[in-house]
């Protein structure tokens, strides 16, 4: 009787190795088809900026854009505060140095002028008095003195006799020495009188030294008092336009607010803005040129400011000889700024690529023209047209110089 073999369910291993068959056989077939996706990316190239390297004069310069400016502006500050009386002159009207512009009325400085007025002559009559009372110490000093002589010399006069009476033995010895007693007080008590006078001359004239020396201290803050009266007209600082003013009738104006400005027009320079990337190679006095109706006009850059915001710091510049005789300020111009001698060197279109590489690589066309290959570059100097390309490229190849930011991480372009 024969037996049924039933046959094995599940998998044999002739069965695994068909399957790794399997797989080898899918993955070639995909590495075959999609292999070089991670890599490749494909375009139009009419949607692409493709630009020639070449060989030729490089210009170390930068184009900047700037305003014109006054060459010099003087600001204008409360020197006492007040209210606003009278306005004279209005904005943008020319000014002469010394031009009163505004009047302010300030009662508490009138205040302070007449207190100070009292006390000097409160001082005056002090020091009036003072003399008075030294001079009349004076002469009677002067008048004791004379006294005084008049008795030493008088009982010198009565001693001298007595001695040579006495050492005739002709007066009594008693009368000798009350001669000669006298006579010794007297010199002391002139001695005496002598040193007071001296003593109240030397104080005299001290005591008058200091008290002029008040007097003409408080004339002085008298005369600043009166100065600071003449500040309430606020008078034009030079020659000018007047650029803005901030004060209207009835306003009240606080001690040292800046209350306006004036334009000195006699000349004017330019403001410009440069980025921080060339900090480092901007220096005073390099040149500028700028173009207006076909004529170029050179300027000096006279300085440069050390802060940098927002990525940029500040320069000024000045024209060397003519400057446009439309030339108004608030125009805007743009420079040339040279930043170094021009030399022969390889050239690279600039293009929104460096933003995404940095300078570091671009992708360069083969000759095909279909296919665009990702390579390492060094770029040196840039001006407003070309980088200076030190290595990588050469003359005549083809590159793509439109931005980058759709490539992703690929090597190679295939340009449609």
């Amino acid at each position: 009787m024969d037996i049924k073999i039933e046959k094995k369910k599940g998998l044999r291993p002739k069965h695994y190795g068909y399957m790794v068959i399997g797989f080898i056989v899918l993955f070639m077939g995909w590495k075959i088809a999609f292999g070089n996706s991670a890599s490749t990316f494909r375009t139009e190239k009419e949607k692409l900026s493709i630009a020639q390297v070449s060989f030729g004069k490089f210009d170390d310069y930068i184009t900047i854009n700037g305003n014109v400016a006054p060459i010099s502006t003087i600001y204008m500050d409360a020197y006492e505060g007040g209210r606003v009386t009278e306005k004279l002159i209005e904005e943008g009207a020319m000014v002469k140095k010394g031009d009163i512009i505004l009047k302010l009325e300030n009662r508490s400085l009138y205040e302070q002028i007449l207190a100070s007025e009292n006390n000097l002559a409160l001082k005056q009559n002090d020091l009036r008095s003072t003399k008075l009372t030294f001079d009349s110490r004076q002469v009677e000093g002067r008048k004791d003195l004379v006294n005084a002589k008049y008795e030493l010399q008088k009982l010198q006069r009565n001693f001298e006799q007595n001695k040579t009476l006495y050492e005739d033995e002709l007066i009594s010895k008693e009368e000798y020495l009350t001669s000669k007693e006298n006579y010794e007080l007297a010199q002391k008590q002139f001695d005496i009188v002598k040193i007071q006078t001296d003593q109240d001359n030397v104080l005299r004239n001290t005591s008058l030294k200091e008290l002029d020396e008040d007097l003409a201290r408080m004339k002085k803050t008298l005369s600043m008092v009166y100065e600071r009266i003449d500040h309430l007209n606020v008078r034009a600082p030079a020659d000018g336009q007047l650029g803005f003013l901030d004060a209207e009738i009835g306003q009240s104006i606080q001690q040292g607010q800046r209350i306006g400005q004036v334009n000195v027009l006699t000349d004017y320079k330019i403001e410009a803005s440069i980025d921080e990337h060339y900090i480092d190679r901007v220096k005073r006095d390099l040149t500028a040129v700028i173009e207006r109706n076909g004529t170029e006009y050179e300027l000096r850059l006279r300085k440069v400011y050390p802060e940098v915001r927002n990525g940029k710091f500040k320069v000024d510049l000045v024209f060397v000889d003519k400057k446009p005789e439309t030339i108004r300020a608030g125009q805007s111009y743009n420079l040339k700024l040279q930043l170094g001698a021009s030399n022969e060197a390889v050239l690279l279109p600039k293009g929104s690529f460096f933003q995404s590489t940095g300078g570091q690589w671009i992708f360069v066309v083969d000759a095909s023209g279909e296919v665009a290959w990702r390579r390492p570059i060094r770029i040196g100097k840039q001006n407003s047209r070309y980088y200076e390309l030190i290595e990588g490229l050469e003359a005549g190849e083809q590159v793509i110089t439109s931005s980058y930011d759709s490539f992703g991480e690929a090597e190679k372009i295939i340009l449609k």
